[in-house]
Parts: C-alpha cells; sequence; structure tokens
C-alpha cells in the first residue's frame, strides 16, 4: 500500500499582507494553528535574510505554539544556523535565497558545495533536526545529497508548474518525467522524498501520485486561494486531491 502522503502548509505569504501595511494583521501564526486544526501535517515557514516576510518573532512564536512538525526554511548561512538550532524545528530545508529573487529560483548546487554544507548540516544532525535539502530533478545533485548525509531532499516542480499553467502540455509532461525519475533514484539512495513549488490544484496531481514522494509543501496558492475560500477549505481540497490521486495510483 502507498504511504498517505503528508501536506506541509506554508505561510509565508500571510506575513507577505501583513507586511505589506505593517502592524500585527494578518497573524502567522494564527494561519499556523488555523492550518493545523484542518489537517495540514506540518508547518513551513521561510526566515528570509532580509525578513521580507516571516520574522524571527514569527518563527519563534510558531515553533512554540504549534503540536505538529515545523519545516524550518532557510538559507545556509551562519546566521540561519544559529537562528534555526535554537528554534529546534523538526527539520530545517535548506534553500537557495538571492535577495533581489521574488521567490526562490531552482534548486542548491550541492554537487559543487558539498564539504562545505556537509559540515554546515553537522550540528543539525548532532541536534536531532533532520537536515532536507532543496534540489532540482538532477541525479549528480542528489546523490551529493545523500553522500553530505542529508535525511530528505526537497523536489522543485516549479518548472513543470509553470508548463502546465501555460498549457505547454509536452514540456510538463518531460518535466514531470525527470521529477518521476529523481524520485525514484533518491528512494533508492536512501533519501526521503518531498516535493513542493508552484503546486496547485491543477498541477499537483500528478506528483501526489508518485509513489516515493511522501510530503508536499505548498504554500502560495493555498493561501491565495484562502482569500476566497477560506484557509480550511483551500486545505481540505488540496488533502481531497492528494488523497484522490494516491488512491488513484494504487488502483
Amino acid at each position: 500500500m502507498t504511504q498517505r502522503q503528508r501536506l506541509g502548509v506554508n505561510i509565508d505569504h500571510v506575513a507577505t499582507v501583513r507586511n505589506a501595511r505593517g502592524g500585527d494583521n494578518p497573524d502567522p501564526l494564527r494561519a499556523a494553528l488555523a492550518a493545523q486544526d484542518a489537517g495540514a501535517d506540518g508547518i513551513t515557514a521561510h526566515l528570509r535574510e532580509d525578513r521580507r516576510h516571516i520574522t524571527d518573532a514569527d518563527m519563534a512564536a510558531i515553533a512554540e505554539a504549534i503540536s505538529i512538525p515545523l519545516n524550518f526554511e532557510m538559507a545556509a548561512t551562519e546566521e540561519m544556523q544559529s537562528i534555526a538550532l535554537k528554534t529546534k524545528p523538526h527539520a530545517v530545508c535548506l534553500v537557495p535565497e538571492r535577495r533581489e529573487e521574488r521567490t526562490t529560483e531552482g534548486g542548491l548546487n550541492v554537487a559543487n558545495d558539498d564539504n562545505h554544507l556537509a559540515l554546515y548540516i553537522a550540528p543539525f544532525k548532532d541536534a536531532g533536526t533532520r537536515v532536507s535539502l532543496f534540489i532540482g530533478p538532477d541525479d549528480v545533485q542528489i546523490a551529493a545529497a545523500a553522500r553530505i548525509g542529508a535525511d530528505i531532499i526537497e523536489l522543485h516542480c516549479g518548472t513543470y508548474c509553470d508548463a502546465v499553467a501555460e498549457g505547454r502540455a509536452a514540456d510538463a509532461a518531460q518535466e514531470l518525467a525527470r521529477l518521476t525519475s529523481a524520485a525514484t533514484y533518491a528512494h533508492g539512495l536512501g533519501l526521503e522524498v518531498h516535493a513542493g513549488h508552484g503546486l496547485t490544484y491543477d498541477s499537483v496531481r500528478p506528483i501526489a501520485a508518485l509513489p516515493e514522494v511522501i510530503e508536499l509543501n505548498i504554500g502560495h496558492f493555498i493561501i491565495g486561494e484562502a482569500i476566497f475560500t477560506g484557509l480550511g477549505p483551500a486545505i481540505s481540497e488540496m488533502r481531497r486531491i492528494m488523497d484522490d490521486a494516491r488512491a488513484s495510483d494504487q488502483a
């Protein structure tokens, strides 16, 4: 039987809306607790170096209040390492970060930075925090992630999702094939496989159906959909599609 797939909800963009005007509303902590109540299996939050959305206070409050796992997205910097070690999340997910980007673009180049990353993640491993690396569907990068001792890889689905959104069916099929192959390869190396970035109701089903992918992390679309339907219904619908895709794959 295919393992039930977990849904991690990223609440970064609740903070984006708050920060557009300042003040306390809407509160990312309230969103995290609402997502938990709606059936999310985990909460993801990205503390960026420029603090453009989630803040240090947000991260501390969320870590203290929720009873489901916290996935702390972060750049591989000394500052973020120090904060994460104090926060003690269930997992850290290392992502590439550039201040001029709107959102995370592409995956880590683990193969070109494996010695540094191996040393960087060692304190997390010692602390019992699981380590995830956000990477593209590339066997070289996946092999490097396994080599340095990562527990998890999160596959970057952005290129696939863009192709789906733009109606480029052939490109979407090609990218889905790459993600499928990458998930199989990573699973064979003993890595836990997650996926995320850009997933919507329209694009999630084929990714959710991949048996090796045991967690999806979805934020921007769910928060956007919540404006129209509410956070609980948006999460419930994503959960329904994921579960249906999983069940169909077993049929």
